[in-house]
């Protein structure tokens, strides 16, 4: 087992981040957000890395904060200066992530989630904010995030108890993606991110952004958006080989660019 508390790998256009803590439960300390931004900061720059998944190692795929670092005075510690905290819930991507959980993500690890495009859970996944239990607030994203992803009595329901909602409860509210047996979320988001691998990153990329760019915003300036993204892939190889596969009847060979 690597000593790492971040572990970083890509494979097949699909880079995985590990948190790698599993005796504190992957709990944030200012090591592991700093490797979760290297790694953001890996995948963000690599053109043959098109998609990622974080997850977590052991029975737990995020506790939060470490609260042994926000007692002793380091809550700050756990920020980066891109990412915010645990270096992704503050962070600009253009590339899809998708959080695959095989246990709880409470607090911090939920607001991890959160900060996600899609998420893959089984079973064994709970999914909480339960700050005020602790004269704390999720600060995160958790406060805001939650009724974007969830009923908005249900976000508010587990904002001002603390207590958790199951991975099924998340599934059927629309939370999750996939929920899937313990011990398969990891082969689940896998496949989940072949399945968008096997489509032009750039079209993916730029979708991704413009639907993220857009809520909010009335029609016309959302269609906009999508007229720019049309425009700026319109002058990419990619966007040329599409129409070309397809006439040729085969499958399309992208190059990312």
């Amino acid at each position: 087992m690597s000593d790492d508390v971040v572990l970083y790998e890509a494979a097949n256009h699909v880079g995985l981040i590990t948190l790698n803590r599993p005796e504190a439960r992957n709990a944030v300390n200012g090591e592991l957000a700093s490797g979760v931004e290297a790694a953001l900061d890996q995948i963000e720059s690599d053109p043959d890395v098109w998609i990622a998944i974080i997850t977590g190692n052991g029975p737990s795929f995020c506790a939060g904060a470490d609260l042994k670092a926000v007692a002793s005075g380091n809550a700050r510690g756990l920020n980066t200066e891109k990412g915010g905290f645990a270096g992704l819930v503050h962070r600009e991507r253009t590339k899809p992530l998708i959080a695959a959980c095989d246990g709880p993500a409470l607090a911090g690890g939920t607001e991890i989630v959160l900060s996600c495009d899609m998420v893959v859970a089984s079973s064994a996944a709970r999914f909480g904010v339960p700050e005020v239990k602790r004269s704390l607030v999720a600060a995160a994203g958790g406060l805001f995030r939650l009724e974007k992803v969830l009923p908005r009595n249900v976000a508010t329901e587990l904002v001002l108890t603390g207590d958790p909602i199951s991975a099924e409860d998340a599934a059927r509210y629309g939370m999750v993606n996939v929920l899937c047996e313990p011990g398969e979320a990891l082969a689940k988001a896998q496949e989940l991110a072949a399945r968008i691998t096997v489509n032009a990153p750039l079209a993916v990329r730029e979708s991704l952004g413009v639907m993220s760019a857009a809520r909010g915003l009335d029609d016309k300036a959302a269609f906009d958006l999508s007229n720019q993204a049309i425009g700026r892939l319109a002058t990419t190889d990619d966007f040329a080989e599409g129409p070309r596969a397809f006439i040729e009847k085969r499958a399309p060979n992208w190059q990312g660019r």
